[in-house]
């Protein structure tokens, strides 16, 4: 009888065979799917390239100059260029729509604002829809007061006083605003409303025409930025009255927030965060936060944005995360009271 090399299937040495192979299948690692594959490689080797932060503002503006300056120490610690590229348009729309449609290998990020809250209300057609879904928050940059300034001519000079001389006007008293919807426009109706007053709102297109209608007496008031307002403060062509923070801004220690005068009015900003896709995977999210908070604690950046009035935030995603929810959810209740639509 020949000698038989194989064993039958069936038997209980190919039962142990079996056992071995699947016991070794399982030991082994599992494989990544191709999509985590590549994000998880793609992250270890970020950045290869330059990283552009997009903004929705014209170049020489708040939001851009800030941008400008926290790009240049990000890009200290991820050891690449970073660049800035203006995209204005439909109400910082077409920057928000254009980085929530990128690629998510986080090479294009937006430096998003509170026009993000203010849109999903006041102009809900625009894209993103839904910026908490379609992007991915990173961390917060800054946040900036606003301070009430009226004309010399005005006899006022303090919030009660104006608040009384409105009410002794009724519907005389013109406040000026960059635009409608616009976080000086929603501080003012803040501001009617808690305080019980009818005024005439003088709607611009952008903050520097309101300003120098302001200084030439042709309005009577602006809520207007600290930096923006600085100037003509400090060189008496209009008259500081309050602020709308309640810690007080340090350039105008002299200032007391309206809330004092005001208290329903709380606190108004125009804040700036830092946002990526919303697909961009956690690791290359984490860098960037680790960039962003290592530029936002730098002393001299702090300094540097300080005397122009911006108070430098340092918070993480989950704090970005939680500021645009609470803002759009204050914006939106501040639209539908007010029944503000565009025109």
């Amino acid at each position: 009888m020949s000698e038989i090399t194989g064993k039958p299937a069936g038997t209980p040495h190919a039962l142990l065979d079996r056992r071995a192979f699947v016991g070794a299948a399982l030991s082994a690692p599992l494989a990544l799917p191709a999509s985590e594959a590549l994000a998880q490689a793609a992250s270890t080797d970020w950045p290869a390239r330059a990283v552009t932060i997009v903004e929705g503002y014209p170049p020489g503006g708040l939001t851009d100059v800030t941008s400008r300056i926290v790009a240049e120490h990000m890009a200290r610690t991820l050891n690449a260029s970073v660049v800035v590229e203006n995209r204005p348009g439909a109400a910082t729309s077409v920057a928000a729509t254009g980085v929530a449609r990128a690629q998510p290998d986080g090479y294009t990020l937006l430096m998003g604002t509170t026009t993000l809250a203010i849109n999903r209300t006041l102009q809900p057609n625009l894209t993103p829809r839904e910026p908490d879904k379609e992007l991915a928050p990173i961390g917060m940059v800054f946040r900036t007061a606003f301070i009430l300034h009226v004309h010399p001519s005005l006899p006022v000079k303090t919030v009660g006083e104006l608040v009384a001389h409105c009410k002794a006007n009724p519907g005389k008293i013109a406040f000026g605003s960059p635009g409608t919807g616009s976080v000086s426009h929603l501080c003012l109706e803040i501001f009617k409303a808690q305080a019980g007053i009818d005024i005439l709102h003088v709607p611009y297109r952008g903050g520097g025409g309101a300003a120098l209608d302001l200084q030439a007496g042709r309005i009577h008031a602006v809520f207007q930025g600290v930096q923006e307002a600085m100037a003509f403060i400090q060189a008496g062509n209009t008259r500081g009255l309050g602020v709308s923070v309640k810690s007080g801004v340090p350039l105008f220690p002299d200032l007391p927030p309206i809330a004092n005068t005001v208290p329903g009015f709380g606190e108004v900003t125009f804040w700036q965060g830092l946002f990526a896709p919303a697909a961009t995977p956690p690791a290359i999210i984490a860098k960037v936060g680790d960039a962003l908070s290592k530029a936002t604690e730098d002393p001299a950046l702090r300094a540097r944005l300080a005397a122009q009035g911006i108070d430098v935030l340092t918070g993480d995603a989950a704090a970005l995360r939680a500021m645009l929810a609470s803002e759009t959810q204050r914006w939106g209740d501040v639209i539908r009271t007010a029944n503000i639509k565009l025109e």
